[in-house]
């Protein structure tokens, strides 16, 4: 019997309380039902290309969800290669999330919005079928394949429905397709105020899978120790537990979860496969460290063992750090070598995040709304309504 679930007399499955794991915030499911993609861009975090034909069976897919579900996990994501090349197996997926009260997102290139009434045909459909928000990618590699006109095409059918958009461009030094070549194209710049405040346009590093491999990136943009406190823990890893094409399970947001080995934690052949992925992910120190400090943080440190270890200015995309991390034999030495020196550190900050902060905030809410209500019982004047408790910062 699934131990996250009991039977009723009746026989009605009734939902118990998730486990409890170290990583105690909001988690995200992320899909890609496909590894297969229109285009073939240089450096792609998936390996995705037009050739590649691996896909990922909806059974696994509805399991997927559903275990996501019984977890407590907070939204779903699909994403690829390109999702939308399995559009007759995507909305009703889509659809299953929504029903289970899962919001849902989208990762697209747009290659679907030919022109502007196809994009918000295609738009209208992903809505009706349960989407909460959209995302879409560009820049240089991609409109080597899907030209900015489609992403234009498919920004204004969103705007124009008051749906949140968010369009991530590439972003290395001397690019050609910048944010504002989205956003002053004629269309968008055509938007109302209104309209296009439901529109995010944000510049994202291009990385190399290779770590050996080094893009030029403007100013400012690579880790040094000048801004290397700056770099906080990765919130994808322990976050994002993301199944993929082949039946892998990975437990990041996936760039690089194809040649990082130690990150894919187990295969969805088998029910409970979501649950034994946050167990293992768990139970991996090295997991734990990325989580709470980050890569490029894990590598300094590893440099000050071995000064030979170079890194600054060299990754502006923490994830090319993570493949450095892994792949660098210089770098897993010392962390083989050194590693119990940070496990104090380490285990503080997830006490930290995970249970003094919430707990001190949570109580320090309390004592706010007790002092409210005991102003309000002593005065005419009625306190505002506070629905929910703020987030607690990270520290």
């Amino acid at each position: 019997m699934n131990p996250a679930r009991k039977t009723s007399a009746a026989g009605k499955k009734i939902k118990q309380k998730p486990e409890r794991y170290l990583y105690r915030g909001h988690r995200t499911l992320s899909i890609m039902p496909t590894y297969t993609c229109p285009a073939a861009c240089t450096d792609c975090g998936t390996l995705s290309t037009p050739q590649e034909r691996t896909r990922l069976d909806v059974e696994y897919i509805i399991a997927a969800i559903d275990e996501a579900k019984e977890l407590g996990f907070f939204n779903v994501v699909f994403t690829g290669g390109e999702a939308t090349l399995r559009w007759h197996d995507l909305l009703p997926c889509i659809g299953h999330a929504r029903s289970l009260g899962f919001p849902v997102r989208l990762v697209t290139n747009a290659h679907w919005a030919t022109d502007l009434e196809m994009a918000r045909e295609k738009l209208a459909e992903l809505i009706d079928a349960g989407l909460s928000e959209i995302n879409y990618s560009t820049g240089d590699e991609h409109v080597r394949f899907v030209s900015i006109e489609r992403v234009a095409y498919a920004t204004v059918a969103a705007c124009e429905r008051a749906f949140r958009v968010h369009v991530m461009v590439e972003m290395k030094k001397d690019n050609t397709i910048l944010r504002d070549s989205l956003l002053q194209h004629p269309l968008v710049a055509a938007l109302s105020d209104e309209q296009r405040q439901w529109l995010t346009v944000v510049p994202s590093p291009w990385m190399p899978l290779s770590p050996s491999t080094v893009h030029r990136y403007p100013a400012g943009s690579t880790t040094t120790r000048r801004n290397l406190a700056m770099r906080p823990g990765c919130e994808s890893v322990l976050q994002t537990y993301t199944v993929q094409a082949d039946g892998n399970v990975g437990s990041c947001c996936g760039l690089g979860l194809r040649v990082i080995p130690e990150l894919n934690v187990e295969r969805v052949e088998q029910p409970g496969f979501l649950r034994r992925a946050i167990a293992e992910s768990e139970e991996d120190f090295l997991k734990l460290w990325i989580h709470y400090f980050g890569p490029e943080q894990i590598v300094a440190w590893a440099a000050k063992h071995n000064p030979n270890i170079k890194w600054e200015g060299l990754y502006a995309h923490r994830c090319q750090v993570c493949q450095r991390l892994y792949h660098d034999d210089a770098v897993r030495t010392v962390i083989r070598e050194h590693w119990e020196e940070v496990v104090a550190e380490v285990l503080q900050a997830a006490w930290l995040d995970e249970v003094h902060v919430p707990t001190t905030m949570g109580e320090l809410w309390r004592e706010g709304r007790a002092a409210e209500n005991s102003t309000a019982e002593n005065s005419s004047i009625t306190p505002p309504v506070v629905e929910a408790a703020p987030s607690p910062a990270r520290l």
